[in-house]
């Protein structure tokens, strides 16, 4: 009972994070994070912008698509304003732009979509054959066998419980380029789609950028790598249930020039792709200090 009265806290926590107040006319401001991050996580300036967008549209058309770059890395310690711009309201689509301001600047512009919801022709690719969640090893007892392979200074962050719950699934093919995760928020959500669809844009930057670092045997933790996350794009194609657990598999097609392209594909259990991401990252080599 106390676990489950925890996980609510932090879960309840994420959720306040991502409840705007609204300023102005399309003008939102954001929470101040209560996590101990250095800079912003890409996830909640993301999740917070749909968020905004989401409150200018019609709740009859559900947010379909964003595309997300990265400008500057935010203050944590200080709130996101978000400037909202209504681009287009048509018949069936509806466009917004959301521009995340800190100190007067811009940290983030995001462009997304919204749709009414049509029946159409039909196809996915299948779910991969991979280990259900349930005989995979938790992420709080996975972090506390492998704690002596990070550095000490990320001890604190790592062993901190999270409101989101990933499971890795570890490459039996040690030539596999692939990486697997089972994830889910940790604790009941109301029957509200927005909130899960903008709960799962924020924990897509979780991982993913691992992805273009895995063929290369790196870690974002590495001294001698510089690592961000330089855009995120996420396609929501179906309902989503971010309460119950959701395949997030993740691969890397291309890396060089200093950066790296990872892409992902996120399925229910019953095997319907819901969601696909994409995302371009910095990968710069530097001299270790």
């Amino acid at each position: 009972m106390e676990d489950n009265k925890k996980n609510m806290d932090l879960v309840n926590n994420l959720i306040e994070l991502l409840t705007l107040e609204e300023i102005d006319i399309d003008l939102y401001r954001g929470p101040i994070t209560k996590e101990p991050w250095k800079r912003v996580f890409g996830g909640q300036v993301v999740g917070q912008a749909l968020m905004a967008a989401c409150k200018t549209v019609d709740t009859k058309r559900m947010p379909h698509s964003l595309h997300a770059y990265f400008m500057r890395p935010g203050d944590p310690t200080k709130p996101i304003i978000f400037e909202v711009k209504r681009d287009r309201d048509g018949g069936t689509f509806t466009s917004r732009r959301v521009v995340a301001k800190q100190s007067g600047m811009p940290i983030l512009n995001m462009a997304c979509s919204f749709q009414i919801q049509e029946d159409g022709l039909s196809h996915q690719l299948d779910i991969p054959n991979l280990p259900p969640p349930d005989n995979l090893i938790s992420r709080a007892d996975f972090i506390k066998q492998n704690l002596h392979k990070y550095p000490e200074k990320m001890w604190p962050n790592l062993l901190a419980p999270r409101a989101v719950e990933f499971r890795q699934i570890f490459n039996e093919n040690p030539d596999s380029l692939a990486q697997n995760y089972w994830f889910k928020i940790n604790a009941p959500l109301p029957e509200d789609q927005i909130l899960h669809r903008v709960l799962l844009a924020y924990a897509t930057d979780y991982t993913l950028l691992g992805a273009c670092l895995a063929p290369h045997q790196k870690n974002w933790f590495d001294d001698d790598i510089q690592v961000a996350s330089l855009d995120h794009a996420v396609w929501f194609h179906e309902d989503i249930k971010f309460d119950d657990w959701l395949l997030y598999t993740q691969d890397s097609p291309w890396a060089g020039g200093g950066r790296g392209l990872n892409r992902g594909m996120i399925y229910d259990q019953s095997g319907k792709l819901v969601a696909s991401v994409a995302q371009e990252a910095l990968i710069r080599m530097r001299k270790p200090k």
